[in-house]
């Protein structure tokens, strides 16, 4: 845009008059939160990213004591939750399900976000009933990827109890056993079902983010305890 010197005039003038104006004074800093201590979890999910993240934000809102608990698998989660090792965790709904279910005494605070799992097949799995009698692979019972196989399955009408060969491995993970064929499928979460479809291992035969009815469904949630709650009721800006 060609620079008039009306307009620059115009823009001068105004810069001065913004000069001599009487700016109002900042609002006071907001007090203290009651509770400066916070327990999160640190699992082995890209999903858990924006909690590490945002440690530095929580502590400008005055939250001085954050800590972090590792865990080995999601199938920690609930227990964690529940028996007061995390305060907060944004995890997949199945499991707090299975907590509520189980009488835990947590609050499901908002849902985060939609599909982001892919269950992939071989040639003798191109759909989810076909997983009966088929071995499929999960990180753990009670892990998300075993939940929401279980429910997808049960769905369909299946029983996940006795018509599926479940395989639990940490190491080698589900997706490795995948690839080398000892399995018939896995559940890929982020990144691996990223990274199984960029290789174009074998076909996707659900797509969480794409398929009805799951892509009409919250993926992850946010859930707390009790106390929890308090604190972001004291402190609403920090979430």
């Amino acid at each position: 845009m060609t620079l008039t010197r009306r307009r620059f005039l115009t823009s001068l003038s105004l810069a001065a008059a913004a000069t001599l104006a009487r700016v109002p004074p900042a609002r006071a800093v907001e007090e203290r939160p009651e509770t400066t201590a916070l327990r999160l979890l640190h699992k082995p999910s890209i999903c858990g990213a924006p909690q590490y993240v945002a440690e530095e934000q929580l502590r400008a809102e005055g939250f001085t004591d954050i800590h972090y608990t590792k865990i080995a698998s999601s199938a920690e989660v609930n227990d964690a939750v529940m028996h007061g090792r995390a305060d907060f965790d944004a995890h997949f709904a199945p499991q707090w399900v299975s907590a509520i279910d189980g009488g835990g005494a947590i609050s499901v605070l908002a849902g985060v976000h939609v599909g982001c799992f892919e269950l992939f097949g071989n040639d003798r799995v191109r759909n989810i009933a076909d997983l009966k009698g088929k071995s499929v692979g999960v990180s753990g019972a009670g892990s998300s990827d075993h939940l929401f196989l279980a429910v997808m399955a049960a769905h369909i009408g299946l029983d996940p109890a006795r018509d599926i060969n479940w395989v639990t491995s940490q190491s080698p993970r589900p997706d490795e056993l995948f690839v080398d064929g000892k399995i018939d499928a896995c559940l890929g979460l982020p990144p691996v079902a990223q990274d199984l479809r960029a290789r174009n291992i074998s076909h996707i035969v659900v797509n969480s983010s794409m398929d009805r009815p799951w892509s009409q469904y919250f993926c992850c949630m946010l859930v707390a305890t009790g106390i929890s709650c308090a604190i972001i009721r004291s402190r609403p800006n920090a979430w």
